[in-house]
């Protein structure tokens, strides 16, 4: 029995390297006007084949990662203004530490109601108009903050500035958390934008705290907010998440019908949402305490000068660094054993912190705790993108970094509110709690260091593995 000419051939012809550009060139069919087309899309990621996308395409990917990039960084840019900031807006309302802390809990008002609205916003408006809604507010808010108004206003202006980088943060999130190419890398250099942004706000902010017109800080932030709004709106003109995607030559999986329906009850419903939601909570709390919180106690306690609001940058950049130079690390040792890592030094160094009164010692343990701390945020989101259901992921995604947004606000304002209290030396045993602080338990609940260790255990029971029903 011999074989017939008509398989051999096949097998000479189509080697390995044809086959694959064979497959690849299924996942996207271009129409006569250069769009791609949906009716050949892939259902899920592909396993091997890379994408086969245009040159117009991968320029396309590019500018729409860079609009992402530079919208993370003025949320970056937001967090990092406050603490230079601080003391000196304290001493022009004339407030203690509670009251001027009130900043923290209004940010919070406007994170979760960002966080709330994200999803039926999104399935009602679309990624487009939800994200360039999102700049608006942010718009909003820094123009009310300019002329340095009532404290009442002031305040109030962080809930419109809140909703709007919630809703800005899920967006992004949620954008690149879809992407094929390459997710994991884009999701670090994403909050390493972020770390950039709050690197970059001290070094402004601390010029202007020495200022009689200090508010004209939010000047420079309304100018930035001005040019997100713009280049969102360039970039993605208010078309939905799947249309932009297409337009970078990225592969849509096809909608089941009726998966829509009851999408906010299913993420609800989810518990690793709630799990991956907690974590980040917590962690943003920390990084945001620690990067506001600790200029105030460098002069207040290291009897440290107007030019330490720079150690604030320092923090901040190394949250930057972390998220790029350690990318080889999480690889290497697996992000999820590699967070472990790096949450177990950070508690370390911040006895040091606490323990040694070395300015400049503080200053470089300072910004070795925000190079620990920056892998971690991208690590989570990441990992959400791997267990959950690709038909509530970017939902979920939202959810998880509008209700993360909140920690930024819940945890400085009870630092704020133990300050006043106890003094800004609380800070710090608040990181590591001591056993011989002289604090109630309350105190230990609420520290730093408690939060840090809640976030290793929520870390611990996030689930391993991915879900069915993909």
């Amino acid at each position: 029995m011999s074989e017939s000419p008509s398989s051999i051939i096949e097998l000479d012809v189509l080697p390995v390297e044809s086959r694959k550009r064979s497959v690849t060139t299924e996942v996207i069919t271009p129409t006569k006007s250069g769009a791609p087309s949906l009716s050949n899309c892939s259902l899920g990621r592909p396993s091997s084949a890379p994408l086969t996308r245009s040159r117009n395409q991968i320029t396309t990917g590019r500018i729409q990662f860079l609009a992402l990039c530079f919208c993370l960084f003025l949320a970056g840019w937001n967090d990092g203004s406050t603490g230079p900031l601080l003391l000196r807006i304290q001493d022009a309302y004339h407030v203690n530490f509670l009251v001027v802390s009130l900043m923290f809990v209004f940010a919070c008002v406007g994170f979760v109601s960002g966080a709330l609205i994200n999803v039926p916003l999104n399935d009602k408006l679309g990624f487009g108009r939800v994200i360039a809604i999102g700049a608006l507010c942010q718009v909003i808010g820094y123009a009310i903050q300019v002329p340095g108004p009532p404290f009442p206003a002031f305040v109030f202006a962080f809930v419109i500035n809140g909703v709007g980088i919630a809703l800005q943060d899920a967006q992004a999130n949620g954008f690149v958390a879809t992407l094929k190419d390459n997710p994991e890398a884009k999701m670090g250099i994403l909050h390493a934008a972020y770390g950039v942004g709050a690197l970059a706000a001290p070094l402004v902010a601390t010029q202007f705290a020495q200022l009689h017109r200090w508010s004209f800080h939010y000047m420079v932030s309304l100018g930035l907010a001005v040019a997100n709004a713009i280049v969102l709106w360039v970039v993605f003109r208010l078309k939905n998440q799947d249309d932009c995607l297409l337009q970078a030559g990225e592969t849509i999986a096809q909608k089941v019908a009726g998966e829509d329906d009851h999408k906010f009850r299913q993420i609800m419903q989810t518990k690793a949402v709630h799990l991956v939601a907690l974590f980040i909570l917590v962690y943003v709390g920390v990084e945001v305490t620690i990067g506001g919180w600790i200029v105030t106690f460098i002069i207040q306690v290291r009897k440290g000068g107007p030019s330490s609001g720079y150690i604030s940058s320092g923090f901040f950049g190394g949250l930057a660094l972390g998220r790029v130079l350690l990318l080889w690390v999480n690889q290497k040792v697996g992000e999820r054993r590699a967070l472990f890592i790096y949450a177990l030094l950070a508690i370390g160094l911040e006895i040091v912190v606490w323990t040694v009164p070395s300015l400049v010692g503080d200053a470089i343990s300072i910004s070795i705790i925000g190079l620990l701390l920056g892998p971690m945020y991208p690590i989570a989101m990441n990992h959400t993108s791997r267990i959950l259901p690709r038909r509530i992921l970017t939902g979920s995604i939202g959810w998880i970094a509008g209700l993360g947004q909140a920690g930024s606000a819940v945890l400085p304002f009870t630092t704020g509110a133990i300050a006043e209290k106890h003094g800004i030396k609380a800070l710090h045993p608040l990181c590591v709690p001591p056993p011989f602080l002289e604090a109630c338990s309350l105190t230990f609940c609420t520290s730093l260091a408690a939060m840090m260790v809640v976030m290793i255990l929520l870390w611990a029971i996030v689930p391993r593995t991915s879900r069915k029903g993909d």
